[in-house]
């Protein structure tokens, strides 16, 4: 049997499909629909336990080989080193759950906005009921004020408007009707005679009936799209994970290399090969890597959250920097969301008016073309007082709690109180002149409202509405305080006024008025609505923010492609993009949601590549768009702040919320707040993205330089029977010790100049490339390792230090006997190794301040965390040596004074041998 959607059926027939009757349903009836239908809740989704998130933190495979290493270098005897080992895992787990845990409340917050009570007709009677027991067929009675429990049909109104904003994001009144609805060109959210769940009444009062409950209404659609879109890994946890599974291949590789060619080639002891497999370990994984990019990554946060963006997840301040496709909402991200008349037309004169949203101050300026032509203030005032009269909003002053203006009520109805505000009206002494006696209420077929006030001892009736509605009723103008027949030459002006208003895309409204005759029976449209006086036009629109303009000219410059994609009419997005110079075609398409939904996923790769407007755009629609974007490859993000964006915010790469004006479900499915609603926020979170991008390779690649000299020692050692020149307690030392201020001081590193003039760097484009490694690995740490072992076996070798001629180095050691063993000079000789590898990476850290540019070029000062770093480094590796009790747990010996001259010289001359290679790859015009 083929049943016909709910909108097509007359009032009748909703009753007659939905088996329900004008006295509602019965107790039975009830009970067997909630059995059937469920309760009227959103579901919560299903979330993996918190002790199943710890744990995969602790199991990666870094992770399970440090676990391990652990372990057998316990049962070989040293403990110490192996609980060592274990905290470092514990450490790096906290710091990555701790970070980048977030709860999952965004259901919860959808719950808030439904109401908890509902009033509803059962068994002839008007009840209110818990909202949860709602099931399809319930008769709802809901006035103005009221939110939305269900979806429903109207079968009766009186003045119905309902805010569909946290559907479609755009907030103006949406008129509802009782008929039937017969279009083929709407959604199902456009249907002038159905209400949903999570909307709201701004007036009017009317019964519908329920059809739609729970998950299955739309405001669940929303809810279900944002609970299993699954939110990716971002970029740079992607690239963190594979760096780590590579690594801890190699080092795997490695430590068993070492291993089995120390047994069988070298006739290494069992206990001894074993040691330096997991020495190799050690010093191939960088343990001091995790906690390093998880400290940047909180610094920049905190950097952000100064300049008013919060970033809640750690990792995503990385991805904003890769950024290549935005797609925003329009109105409250755009726009202030606060409708603002911006032009009158009254008196044959226009007037430009000054000022923006809601705040009633603002310049009232004639745009006159006759300079010398004097203006009547008492036909504004006349206009200004039809303009507060004819309405039913409330203006609210701003607040400890709420510091703006805002408004109750209708947009368009607050922008002519604000208005007349700015004419100096006293909106209660106005009220108290002229009290409402009666009103018209605005209807879609009349396309007008009208109040009617008392005023001595007539009664007049203001109007407002579409103008060239009002204008057909109108047999009269006001002209000099004067009022005359309405000619045909007079009526032309005003439509063409209203043209040139409507060519701007402004939305026009017509305010008349009329003395009436001395009243007989009701008040009727037909019998007020006619003989009017016109008073004059109001032009208003939504604004642009101040800063929009000028931030979409950072974007292009940054080659970052921006697109609307707005449940708005096409013809106003449009309007509103050659505005704030989005468009750079003179014909954009302009695609609505029925266009999409009649497109394949090819078909939508192909238009994606021109210049879009996208319009009347469904939560599922924004949702298939970031997926298509993401599906070519770019980096998406997408800025909204209604509930209707919430499940492509999750989607999104980047999904970034407005904090003033974003709903709380916005807000929790985002990533990122911009916490003062400024557009231009987002131009400075691409910036620090890029810049941590690059400071993430900068101290990489300090860190992976300092890995050739730990990592060497247990090579040669194990192939060649080389004393080992540093031990596994020293390694870590330098991981967790001495290399981690002055990595974590260039994570700190400030833009270097001309970062946002160039395109964003591809999705596939990793942080540690070939070029990353090659200059690290075996340029900075082949130097590193070369300085270390010259001083190593200066020391260690007596016969070296006899044939490079300066026995007078042992006049600085102690007489004793033990000073001149072998055991001592071995000592010292890894004490020597490991000082030379804390003042080679000195100048390491000066090194690698830029990949490309010599640190003169930045300013030797211009980071001063750098210097912080350095001496803490100094002081660190001094008091291990030179400190009885950490001298003894690291293995070290005191250090003549007179080494310290030639240990010293090892920052300078690794620094120099860059900054010649820099000048040459400079001059050779390699890239």
């Amino acid at each position: 049997m083929h049943i016909e959607p709910i909108h097509t059926l007359r009032q009748s027939q909703v009753y007659q499909t939905l088996e329900t009757s004008q006295a509602g349903l019965s107790i039975a009836d009830v009970k067997s629909r909630l059995a059937l239908y469920g309760y009227n809740i959103l579901s919560d989704p299903i979330q993996s336990s918190l002790w199943q998130r710890w744990v995969s933190y602790i199991i990666h495979p870094m992770a399970i080989l440090l676990w391990l290493a652990g372990i057998v270098i316990s049962i070989t005897g040293r403990p110490v080193i192996g609980i060592f080992i274990w905290c470092i895992v514990l450490i790096n787990a906290t710091f990555s759950f701790w970070h980048e845990y977030r709860a999952g409340k965004t259901v919860e917050t959808l719950k808030t906005l439904l109401p908890i009570h509902a009033r509803v007709i059962r068994e002839g009677k008007d009840t209110q009921i818990p909202a949860s027991e709602i099931v399809p067929g319930d008769i709802l009675v809901l006035a103005e004020g009221d939110n939305i429990p269900a979806d429903a049909r109207v079968v009766e109104e009186y003045g119905l408007r309902v805010n569909n904003g946290t559907l479609t994001g755009e907030t103006l009144p949406v008129r509802k009707i009782a008929d039937a609805s017969m279009r083929d060109d709407l959604s199902e959210i456009e249907r002038p005679n159905l209400i949903f769940a999570g909307t709201s009444l701004v007036s009017g009062t009317c019964h519908a009936i329920v059809y739609a409950t729970g998950m299955l209404t739309q405001f669940g659609r929303i809810a279900n799209l944002t609970q299993w879109v699954k939110e990716d890994p971002s970029l740079l946890q992607l690239e963190m994970r594979q760096l780590t599974r590579k690594l801890s291949i190699i080092a795997l590789i490695f430590g068993l290399i070492v291993f089995f060619v120390g047994i069988t080639d070298v006739g290494l002891p069992q206990f001894e090969a074993i040691t330096l497999a997991i020495g190799i370990l050690v010093a191939t994984l960088p343990e001091g890597l995790v906690p390093t990019v998880t400290l940047t990554l909180a610094m920049a946060v905190q950097r952000l959250a100064q300049r008013g963006i919060l970033v809640k997840k750690l990792a995503i301040v990385e991805t904003l920097g890769t950024t290549s496709v935005i797609c925003t909402d329009k109105s409250g991200t755009l726009t202030q969301n606060q409708m603002t008349v911006r032009k009158i037309w009254v008196d044959k004169q226009l007037f430009d008016i000054e000022g923006v949203g809601y705040d009633p101050t603002g310049e009232i300026i004639p745009n006159l073309k006759n300079e010398s032509l004097k203006i009547n203030p008492e036909i504004l005032n006349s206009f200004f007082t039809a303009a507060l009269l004819c309405n039913n909003a409330r203006l609210t002053a701003p607040k400890v709690d709420h510091p703006n203006w805002s408004c109750l009520g209708d947009q368009t109805e607050a922008a002519l109180i604000v208005l007349s505000l700015k004419n100096n009206l006293k909106e209660d002494i106005v009220k108290q002149n002229y009290p409402r006696i009666h009103e018209l209420p605005f209807d879609a077929r009349r396309k007008r409202m009208t109040t009617i006030h008392s005023h001595g001892d007539e009664e007049i009736a203001f109007v407002k509405g579409a103008p060239r509605e009002i204008i057909q009723l109108c047999t009269h103008f006001l002209h000099d305080n004067q009022v005359f027949p309405l000619d045909n030459i007079t009526r032309l002006e005003i439509l063409s006024a209203n043209d040139d208003f409507s060519c701007q895309s402004l939305r026009v409204l017509a305010l008349a008025s009329r003395v009436l005759p001395h009243r007989k029976g009701e008040y009727t449209p037909e019998g007020v609505e006619r003989e009017l006086v016109f008073l004059g036009l109001a032009a208003m629109m939504d604004p642009p923010k101040p800063e929009v303009a000028s931030a979409m000219k950072r974007l292009q410059s940054a080659s970052i492609r921006v697109v609307m994609i707005t449940g708005d009419y096409g013809l106003t997005a449009e309007s509103l993009a050659r505005r704030i110079g989005m468009l750079t075609t003179p014909m954009p398409r302009i695609i609505t949601g029925a266009d999409l939904d009649e497109m394949n996923d090819e078909e939508i790769q192909v238009i994606l590549k021109n210049e879009n407007i996208f319009a009347r755009m469904a939560p599922e629609h924004k949702l298939r768009l970031v997926a298509a974007f993401q599906n070519q490859g770019d980096v998406v993000a997408v800025i909204g702040d209604g509930v209707n964006d919430a499940p492509a915010l999750r989607k999104a790469d980047i999904g970034i919320a407005m904090g003033i004006n974003g709903t709380d479900v916005a807000k929790e499915a985002a990533d990122v707040i911009l916490i003062d609603d400024n557009f231009s926020s987002v131009i400075h979170a691409i910036e620090e993205g890029r810049a941590i991008y690059d400071n993430l390779r900068k101290f990489i690649s300090y860190i992976f330089a300092s890995n050739i000299p730990e990592i060497l020692p247990f090579l040669l050692t194990a192939l060649f029977k080389i004393p080992l020149a540093l031990t596994v307690i020293q390694i870590l030392a330098i991981d967790l010790g001495t290399d981690l201020l002055p990595a974590l001081a260039l994570g700190m590193e400030k833009p270097e100049p001309g970062i946002m003039k160039h395109p964003p760097r591809k999705r596939a484009q990793p942080i540690v490339d070939v070029k990353l490694i090659l200059r690290s690995v075996l340029w900075l740490g082949a130097i590193e390792a070369i300085l270390c072992y010259v001083g190593f076996f200066l020391v260690f070798d007596r016969n070296i230090l006899i044939t490079l001629n300066i026995p007078s180095l042992y006049i600085f050691f102690p007489q004793d006997v033990y000073f001149h063993s072998s055991k001592y000079l071995y000592l010292l000789a890894t004490t020597v190794f490991h000082a030379g590898v804390v003042t080679s990476q000195i100048g390491n850290v000066f090194a690698c301040r830029s990949e490309r540019i010599n640190v003169r070029w930045l300013g030797w000062f211009s980071n001063p965390y750098v210097w912080v770093g350095v001496l803490f480094e100094i002081l660190l590796i001094l008091s291990i040596i030179y400190f009885p009790i950490p001298a003894l747990i690291l293995g070290h010996v005191s250090i003549p004074p007179i080494f310290w001259i030639w240990l010293g010289s090892f920052a300078p001359i690794l620094y120099g041998l860059e900054r010649v290679r820099k000048t040459i790859w400079h001059r050779i015009g390699a890239k």
